[in-house]
């Protein structure tokens, strides 16, 4: 999947989406928090890609999904559309231009998030429902966290970087929603 492609996805599940919990009910603000940093992080990929720069457009795209599909699994948000896959395809090459930079950047974002999954602990009680949906957030994040890692093994540096920014996605979206405890690194959150 191009950048781009990804990004039109994502802005088709946005423009379908919309908080699911009653407006006056505790979950609104945070429902309301996660749909609109998808949408930011779905504006900024369209800039980043209509100034050329691929490498953020393409984290911008799996970041925001990361946040739309996090606000889905935690009914938080609805749609009116499937929620879409960024993942039906691999990702496309980018040009050689960008070859240098992505892989930067695919390296950063590696070490980003590995730090940041040691930077959080679940904040709810163990065997409350809060508590098992914060060990599935983290259940997600490891998983695409090891594919993340695989893809930047074997040199696949937008799909490794596609998976960290998805990854990351759905934790930073698990902490503004208060299901984790930052125990260092505060600047690797939203919040």
């Amino acid at each position: 999947m191009k950048p781009e492609d990804c990004l039109l996805l994502l802005a088709t599940v946005l423009d379908a989406a919309s908080v699911a919990v009653p407006e006056k009910s505790a979950l609104f603000f945070s429902g309301r928090s996660v749909l609109v940093m998808a949408k930011a992080y779905e504006s900024d990929g369209r800039t980043f890609f209509a100034s050329d720069d691929q490498v953020n457009a393409l984290a911008s795209g799996w970041y925001g999904f990361g946040w739309f599909h996090f606000g889905i699994a935690d009914g938080l948000l609805k749609s009116t559309v499937p929620a879409g896959c960024p993942f039906s395809s691999p990702c496309e090459q980018l040009p050689p231009q960008f070859r240098d930079r992505l892989n930067e950047k695919s390296g950063r974002y590696k070490n980003l998030l590995d730090t940041a999954r040691h930077a959080v602990r679940p904040g709810p009680e163990a065997g409350t429902a809060a508590g098992e949906f914060a060990d599935r957030v983290l259940f997600i994040v490891s998983v695409y966290a090891g594919s993340g890692n695989r893809c930047h093994a074997i040199g696949a540096h937008e799909d490794a970087l596609a998976r960290f920014s998805y990854a990351h996605g759905w934790l930073d979206a698990g902490v503004t929603a208060g299901l984790f405890v930052i125990t260092g690194h505060h600047e690797l959150f939203t919040v």
